[in-house]
């Protein structure tokens, strides 16, 4: 499976702190501001970047990370992020490796249904340390999010 590391996703408290904070001390861009609500999972966030290195501040208001934020506090990493050219072959290859590719809310998807709220295509892994979880999202569509995130007036 072709994989680059993409991103960590670190919860925060709020989400508007946590942006001036990057930005004003360690001199951050910061993105738009995004909304990802799908069953009971209800978030806010943002991408910061420093240089070439990323990392989304996720700021939950439902749903399984707002559970982990109140069970492990701010500041919690809880995902490593890969992209791939073709999430199709991801998916079909982690089949074949005995893993059942999940959504944000840890139910099963198919190959058929790996769209997300962000528009880009997405799969998880079962989390198998803990409360940390493996995403990995198609490239291209990653990468036309991050130009639309960090393009024109900031929300």
């Amino acid at each position: 499976m072709e994989l680059k590391f993409s991103h960590i996703d670190i919860l925060v408290n709020d989400l508007h702190e946590a942006c001036t904070y990057y930005a004003e001390i360690l001199g951050a861009e910061i993105s738009k501001k995004f909304t990802w609500q799908r069953d009971d999972l209800h978030v806010i966030y943002a991408v910061a970047r420093i240089g070439q290195e990323r990392f989304m501040l996720v700021q939950p208001f439902s749903g399984n990370l707002k559970s982990l934020l109140d069970s492990k506090g701010e500041g919690t990493i809880y995902r490593h992020c890969y992209s791939t050219p073709n999430i199709e072959t991801a998916f079909d290859e982690l089949l074949a490796r005995g893993v059942q590719p999940e959504n944000e809310n840890g139910n099963p998807v198919s190959r058929e249904n790996l769209n997300s709220p962000s528009g880009v295509r997405i799969i998880w892994l079962p989390k198998r340390f803990g409360e940390f979880s493996i995403e990995i999202l198609e490239e291209k569509g990653l990468v036309q999010f991050m130009n639309e995130a960090f393009s024109g007036s900031k929300d």
